[in-house]
């Protein structure tokens, strides 16, 4: 299929010059991800504590997606996603890949990424940083559309003098891997910039923990810092180790930032700017002592007192949650010549969304037997919705590491509900327009509209699980009128 869609595409191109017509330069793609960035951590998403001038002026020179959201609020299934619009529950992938405890687990080459139709179409494709979607041999990036790779395979490495894949080859790198990943970029740019289209992602560890050591300009604003707690329904906070921890956590962002000028700095100067697409997101949303919590979907929690535990198969700081604040993430992008600078997205949108998207923005024509969840956001990006675009979404979460849980979710501008199939005392409805920040549980509430706003959601998280052939239907028959 690949090489007769590649030929395929030198056809196009060879008519469009017999014909005339000048051929049409394709944009190069930056797309920048972070890990573990929450939608509150950046100066340009509101928080005055933060200073962010770099990713702030990107924010003003393209569009904000205020409403984006990853499908599952962790590291590997999450950018599963975002590789195939499929869901971590359709690939295997249910929570992040642990090589000791899960060596033979990984992205299926058989699934068809975006990064491999670009590739196909003759972008030059590259991905400095972290992969995280299996260490296995068979499930290198090189294997999966990336034709050049640098950084790690697994989930993590320390902040400075990592070993990494370079040149095909691990070796001990010299610095901090902010850096390093951001020198690797900066030569696959100058290499490239000359030579046709790019697709070059660039995944860095940050703000991931642990977030120290840090180079000394990252460190300088926040040493002394007495960070604002975020606001929480949770009492008993350890408010002295939350506070160190934002503040380490800040560093982290802080180094993000540096580096994201850095790229756009090195676009400049290689005259690239004026036909580069930039993307900035993050692979899930992080809690920084929102709800008590700290991290994402397998959070813990930040509490004086050891909570009793209350469940065999989770762990009593354990928190395993799918609030926004987990599943909302930071989304820019930045299309010279085709978005507005400055422009605000409020529709909701996912990391489903972005295989579409990439192959609009790069003129690639999806093949008809590549099965995708996603919708092009160009529309939305040029300030042309269609009229049927939708607001709801579903996500997933089965929690292996730390905890046993089977959440599925429904969200709809109005409602959340989450199902723990596993645990249904853990079920959870929201109102989000009276609740936004998700502080009172409605599950068994008497209100008229919450009962029916429970019955509706469960009813399309039960059709959703059939719609993609979740495993979990197997193994926790489910039916309409008992939900288990």
């Amino acid at each position: 299929m690949r090489w007769a869609y590649f030929a395929g595409w030198i056809v196009l191109c060879c008519a469009a010059v017999t014909g005339g017509a000048e051929p049409v330069a394709r944009p190069n793609i930056l797309f920048i991800l972070t890990d573990d960035q929450g939608p509150h951590a950046a100066g340009y998403l509101g928080n005055p504590e933060l200073k962010t001038p770099h990713l702030d002026r990107l924010a003003s020179e393209g569009a904000q997606l205020r409403n984006a959201f990853c499908v599952t609020p962790v590291c590997s299934p999450s950018r599963a996603s975002l590789a195939t619009s499929r869901y971590g529950s359709e690939l295997g992938i249910l929570d992040w890949i642990n090589p000791k405890s899960q060596p033979e687990v990984g992205l299926n080459p058989n699934a068809v990424t975006w990064m491999e139709l670009l590739q196909e179409s003759g972008y030059a494709t590259g991905l400095m940083g972290k992969w995280h979607l299996g260490t296995a041999e068979r499930y290198h990036p090189t294997l999966q559309g990336y034709t050049e790779f640098m950084g790690f395979l697994d989930g993590g490495r320390p902040t400075q003098n990592a070993l990494l894949e370079i040149g095909g080859h691990e070796q001990q790198s010299q610095g901090f891997i902010v850096d390093v990943v951001t020198d690797g970029a900066i030569e696959f740019l100058k290499a490239h910039h000359q030579s046709g289209p790019f697709a070059l992602s660039v995944h860095y560890r940050e703000p991931h923990a642990a977030w120290l050591p840090a180079r000394d300009e990252d460190v300088a604003p926040y040493r002394d810092l007495d960070p604002a707690i975020p606001a929480s329904e949770a009492t008993g906070l350890d408010e002295v180790r939350l506070k160190k921890m934002i503040r380490e956590y800040y560093i982290s962002v802080a180094s993000v930032d540096r580096s994201v000028g850095r790229l756009m700095r090195a676009l400049d100067e290689l005259k690239l700017r004026e036909n580069t697409i930039v993307i900035f997101t993050s692979d899930h949303g992080y809690q920084t002592g929102h709800h008590g919590l700290f991290h994402k979907g397998n959070a813990t929690w930040m509490l004086k007192e050891k909570p009793k535990p209350r469940w065999s198969d989770i762990g009593a700081q354990r928190r395993p949650n799918m609030f926004d604040q987990s599943l909302r993430v930071p989304a820019i992008v930045r299309w010279p010549g085709v978005v507005t600078a400055q422009r605000v997205v409020d529709r909701t949108v996912t990391h489903l969304d972005w295989y579409p998207t990439l192959l609009a923005m790069a003129g690639v024509e999806l093949p008809d037997d590549i099965p995708v969840h996603g919708r092009s956001l160009v529309p939305l990006l040029r300030g042309t919705p269609p009229s049927d675009w939708s607001d709801e979404f579903y996500s997933e979460y089965s929690m292996r590491e730390g905890a046993t849980v089977d959440m599925r979710c429904w969200r709809t501008p109005e409602w959340k509900l989450v199902i723990d199939f596993r645990h249904r005392d853990r079920d959870e409805l929201f109102d989000l327009k009276a609740d936004p920040h998700e502080t009172t549980n409605l599950i068994v509430s008497e209100r008229a509209d919450a009962q029916a706003a429970r019955q509706a959601l469960e009813s399309r998280i039960i059709g959703q699980l059939r719609s993609i052939g979740d495993p979990l239907q197997a193994e926790l028959p489910i039916t309409k009128e008992n939900g288990q």
